[in-house]
């Protein structure tokens, strides 16, 4: 029987030997927001036309393609957009995905405006995990950095929709802007700490080629460590997993943790363990990649199983990307990459 349908006997790893562990499948390319780093209103038409929903892949074909990727070690599996709420029918696909052999974790990224309608739904359907964006708790500037398209009420309703679905220990995702929402950290903090959920920080990043990065705008992981433990004192914690991206701390009074995502300052490159799957189904090998191997042509023409696998198989065999760990180098090129829109393949 062909290695579909079980886990492959050989752990497939790249040129770094890092393993292939963790899929980041983005179902739809459209968002509700138009954050200031990711998908900017002024600047996301000049780089970016959004798919037709023909170039999508079907969720067949993502089932498809999950079961091979699941076969060569792929255990978690993060649903990511664009807003991922916004595909239609968003739910069976959680339930087939459930029920695939060899995934034991099944998460989801959103924005959270559209929780409240759908959190029940998707707990149903056998989603383990959900992530929230949620950048400030502060009503002017979260307008400000998410285009003006929902309020915070909102997103903290989606949350509370989301508890009482049975979803515990959210994480909360906040893409920290130096002098952009950095004075509302504590306000975070303090809204979150002792409810079971796990703020997470994270450091302003240069994906894709729309949000005008800049590294006097990121506020250093240290920085943010530093002003959280001043008022309410932290402890690191160990990792959960290998290849977890955000390091842990706990706090020492025992009402949670906090985390941080520390990809500019402290590189995690040599301990990744990611892929990636656009809407359009290119697999990509890194965040900030150019180019991704396009897997929906050869779905879409006849190519069997075992050349699909083998297909995958060879392009993680082949990864050399440590772009965070070379991102000064790969900036002062006179002639920068153009890189791949993170809302093509989730953060």
């Amino acid at each position: 029987m062909f290695p579909s349908a079980q886990k492959s006997t050989a752990i497939i790893t790249d040129q770094f030997q890092r393993p292939l562990h963790d899929l980041r499948i983005s179902v739809i390319d459209r968002c509700n927001f138009r954050c200031n780093y990711c998908m900017p209103e002024e600047e996301y038409p000049r780089h970016y036309n959004f798919l037709k929903k023909n170039e999508w892949l079907s969720f067949e074909e993502i089932l498809r393609l999950v079961r091979l990727f699941a076969s060569l070690g792929v255990e978690k599996i993060r649903l990511t957009g664009g807003e991922p709420l916004l595909r239609p029918n968003l739910s069976e696909l959680i339930e087939k995905l459930s029920k695939i052999s060899g995934i034991d974790d099944l998460s989801l990224t959103t924005n959270g405006s559209l929780l409240k309608e759908h959190a029940s739904a998707l707990k149903n359907a056998g989603l383990h995990r959900l992530t929230v964006s949620l950048d400030t708790l502060d009503e002017k500037t979260f307008q400000k950095m998410n285009g003006g398209k929902a309020s915070v009420n909102e997103i903290l309703k989606g949350i509370e929709a989301a508890e009482k679905a049975g979803f515990d220990s959210i994480k909360i995702n906040s893409v920290i802007q130096r002098g952009v929402n950095d004075h509302d950290i504590l306000d975070l903090v303090k809204y979150f700490k002792g409810t079971g959920h796990i703020i997470r920080f994270i450091e302003y990043m240069d994906v894709g080629n729309c949000n005008h990065w800049d590294l006097k705008d990121v506020v250093p992981s240290k920085e943010i460590i530093a002003l959280i433990n001043k008022h309410f004192p932290l402890k690191p914690a160990e990792s959960n997993y290998y290849g977890e991206v955000a390091s842990r701390y706990l706090f020492v009074d025992g009402t949670g943790e906090v985390g941080f995502i520390s990809s500019v300052t402290q590189p995690f490159c040599g301990t990744c363990t990611r892929a990636r799957l656009s809407t359009d189904g290119k697999f990509y090998t890194c965040l900030f990649a150019s180019e991704g191997k396009n897997l929906r042509v050869p779905l879409r023409s006849g190519a069997s199983d075992e050349e699909l696998f083998n297909l995958i198989k060879d392009v993680w065999s082949k990864r050399v990307d440590k772009y965070s760990e070379n991102r000064y180098l790969f900036r002062s090129l006179k002639e920068k990459s153009h890189k791949v829109e993170m809302f093509q393949i989730g953060g």
